[in-house]
């Protein structure tokens, strides 16, 4: 417990690498939930617009989450 709490508090070890896969799937279902509910109140209502801003955000949300998350992951790669 002791070795744990040193690598802890004199950062040898990243709590971010290890946080990021659940902050990236929270946010890939934000994105599909978003993207379903905007394609569906655009259906509901009749405006192509919406149902089209629904699709991308469907589509192109997931990856601009993960692009997200692999740009804060780059701050915390070592010297390769």
């Amino acid at each position: 417990m002791d070795q744990w709490w040193q690598d802890f508090v004199s950062f040898r070890k990243f709590i971010t690498p290890r946080v990021m896969p659940i902050v990236f799937w929270i946010g890939v279902g934000i994105a599909v939930i978003m993207g379903l509910i905007t394609t569906v109140e655009g259906a509901l209502a009749g405006s192509i617009r919406l149902v089209f801003l629904g699709l991308v955000t469907l589509f192109l949300g997931p990856l601009f989450v993960r692009i997200l998350c692999e740009l804060v992951l780059t701050f915390f790669r070592r010297g390769e």
